[in-house]
């Protein structure tokens, strides 16, 4: 089986961030920034009051899955990296267990313009593929939300679904649905065009 994020050596750094595994401490920096209009717009949940939010934050699924983003000592945002089976005939189950994961992210407006969410997103791409060793990545977002489909653009996703009128938004009705991918190979091609790109990551393998 792959490697879990726990696993892995952490921190992971780019050029200006830290990657880490979020802990209980983190839920403040975060809440403070998830709770703003402009980020909750795009959430799945708004988070609420504190306490409450707090509650969801701690659920163990959450913090196993969920990785804080600093530049110095400032939370700037979080991501998500979820592992599981993709979908495989009964034979051939085993084979696709744990062979891609679910990718998302939320970022501190305050903080916006400065590319920290590419540089950040692509470390995630980068402990996905060579630190998980998963074979396919997905994120899914509303097709409203230009920011978040743009980026996967910029980092080389693919779009691969949109779906029409089938994602229920709190305040804007039914609004259109993209799926975008990336599979290893891909990612491995890309990078070999871009060695010693800005914004690379280092990180170690799990001993």
């Amino acid at each position: 089986m792959p490697p879990t994020l726990d696993a892995l050596a952490w921190p992971v750094r780019t050029d200006r961030l830290v990657l880490r595994l979020a802990t209980p401490a983190d839920h403040p920096a975060v809440w403070r920034y998830r709770r703003l209009d402009e980020v909750t717009e795009w959430m799945s949940q708004r988070e609420g009051d504190p306490e409450t939010s707090r509650a969801r934050f701690l659920e163990p699924e959450r913090l196993a899955t969920t990785l804080v983003v600093e530049t110095g000592e400032t939370v700037v945002g979080d991501l998500k990296c979820a592992v599981a089976d993709a979908w495989s005939q009964v034979e051939v189950a085993e084979q696709a267990r744990a062979t891609q994961a679910e990718i998302g992210w939320a970022f501190d407006p305050e903080h916006q313009g400065k590319g920290y969410a590419t540089e950040a997103v692509e470390a995630l791409l980068r402990i996905a593929f060579d630190g998980l060793g998963v074979r396919r990545i997905e994120a899914n977002c509303f097709a409203d939300n230009v920011p978040s489909w743009r980026l996967m653009e910029r980092l080389g996703m693919r779009r691969e679904i949109h779906s029409v009128g089938d994602s229920l938004h709190r305040s804007r009705g039914w609004l259109d649905g993209f799926t975008y991918a990336l599979l290893a190979e891909e990612w491995a091609a890309s990078q070999s065009h871009q060695s010693g790109a800005n914004g690379r990551s280092t990180w170690s393998a799990p001993t």
